[in-house]
C-alpha cells in the first residue's frame, strides 16, 4: 500500500540536507506547494549559510547528527516526508576510518529509520550509491549495509514505508572530480587522474532529484529505484573539459588508483537483474522477501542468474567526447567555466 505522496501542504524533512543534494531539492520544491521543508544537518556554519541564500521562512533548520538518535527523534516530529542524504561519502576516508562510516552509514541509517517509524513518517526514501554493488571499499561495504537496514526495517514497518535510490557519479556534487578538475585547469595546475580508462555513470543533480522525486511518488516498501544512466571514461571526461576550457595541451598527471577504487562501477547485480522490474528510464528493484526458512536460501536457486550480466559503467551507453561536452554544459559550475570563470573556486 502506498502512501499519498503528494508534497502539498506536507512537512519535509532533509538529513544530510545541507550537501549538494539537499540545496537541489531545495531549489526544485521550494515553488511548489510544501509547507516546510527541514534541514538536518550538523554544520552550523552551511546551515547559516543556505538560511542567507534562501531566506525562506518556510525552511527550517535543525542542528543534528544521525548518530544520536535522540535529535533525529525530535527533528522527526510533526514531519510527513523524509529524504535521507545524510552520509560520509569519501571513498579513501572511509578507508582509513571504516567504524566512522558504519557509524554514520549504517547506525545512523537505522536511528533516522526508528525515529521516523515511532513518528509515523508517511515515507522515507533513502540514498545509496552504485558503490554498495559489489563493493570493495568501507564506503560502498557500509551502503550495501544500509541497504539492507532498509529492506528490513520496510519488511516489519507498516505505517512507513521506507524505500531506497541507487544512483551514480553526481556530476559536480561536492567532492567530485569534475570541480576539482575544473579548479586544477583554472589554476594552470596539472590535471591529477588515477586511472584514464575508469568508467563512471554520469548523472547531473537534476536526475539524482528526479530519481529520489520518482521513488517517492512509485515507491513501495523495500523497494529500490535506479536510473539509467550514461557512462564515460575519465580520459573522456578530461578531454571534454580541456576543450571546453580551450586548454587542449594541459597536462595530466596519473597518480594510480586509490585506495577502495574501482575500474568501473556497477548499479545492479546480476541478481538483481533477474528480478529488476524494467520502467523504461528506471529499474525498480523489488526487496528479498524470504523469511528464515533456510531451504529458501539454500535447496532453492535461480539457474537465470548465472545467464544474466549486472548492469554497470563498462555495459551502458558510452559517452563520447561531444556527448559528454553536452552533458556537461547542463551544469551551472561548467557553464561558467567554459566562459574562463568558476562560480565557486572552494566548490
Amino acid at each position: 500500500m502506498k502512501a499519498n505522496t503528494t508534497l502539498n501542504n506536507s512537512t519535509l524533512l532533509i538529513s544530510g540536507g545541507t550537501g549538494s543534494f539537499g540545496n537541489a531539492v531545495l531549489r526544485r520544491f521550494l515553488d511548489s506547494g510544501i509547507n516546510e521543508i527541514r534541514i538536518f544537518s550538523r554544520d552550523e556554519k552551511k546551515q547559516d549559510d543556505m538560511r542567507k541564500l534562501y531566506n525562506d521562512e518556510r525552511i527550517k533548520f535543525y542542528i543534528g547528527d544521525v548518530r544520536d538518535y535522540q535529535s533525529v527523534l525530535n527533528a522527526t516530529r510533526g514531519v510527513d516526508f523524509i529524504f535521507h542524504a545524510a552520509a560520509l561519502k569519501q571513498v579513501p576516508s572511509c578507508e582509513f576510518f571504516p567504524i566512522e562510516a558504519v557509524k554514520t552509514n549504517v547506525l545512523g541509517t537505522e536511528n533516522l529509520l526508528d525515529a521516523a517509524i515511532a513518528n509515523s513518517i508517511k515515507k522515507v526514501v533513502c540514498l545509496s550509491t552504485d558503490k554498495a554493488v559489489y563493493p570493495i571499499n568501507a564506503m560502498g561495504i557500509s551502503k550495501a549495509m544500509m541497504e539492507k537496514v532498509i529492506v528490513a526495517k520496510a519488511r516489519n514497518s507498516s505505517k512507513t514505508i521506507i524505500c531506497a535510490t541507487r544512483y551514480g557519479n553526481v556530476m559536480a556534487s561536492r567532492g567530485s572530480v569534475i570541480p576539482l578538475f575544473a579548479k586544477q585547469i583554472h589554476l594552470n595546475n596539472p590535471i591529477t587522474v588515477t586511472d584514464p580508462e575508469m568508467t563512471r555513470f554520469m548523472m547531473t543533480l537534476e536526475d539524482a532529484v528526479e530519481l529520489v522525486k520518482y521513488a517517492f511518488d512509485n515507491g513501495d516498501a523495500g523497494e529500490i529505484y535506479v536510473q539509467k544512466a550514461p557512462a564515460a571514461t575519465i580520459s573522456t571526461l578530461i578531454e571534454a573539459m580541456k576543450i571546453l576550457a580551450g586548454t587542449l595541451d594541459h597536462d595530466v598527471t596519473v597518480l594510480g588508483t586509490r585506495h577502495g577504487e574501482k575500474l568501473y562501477e556497477s548499479l545492479l547485480t546480476k541478481e538483481e537483474m533477474n528480478s529488476a522490474q524494467d520502467l523504461g528510464n528506471y529499474y525498480c528493484v523489488p526487496p528479498d522477501l524470504r523469511d528464515l526458512n533456510y531451504s529458501k536460501y539454500v535447496e532453492k536457486g535461480t539457474a537465470e542468474v548465472s545467464e544474466l550480466t549486472d548492469y554497470n559503467s563498462h555495459n551502458t551507453h558510452r559517452l563520447d567526447i561531444d556527448g559528454m561536452k553536452e552533458l556537461l554544459l547542463k551544469l551551472p559550475l561548467m557553464q561558467a567555466f567554459s566562459r574562463g570563470n568558476l562560480i565557486d573556486p572552494d566548490y
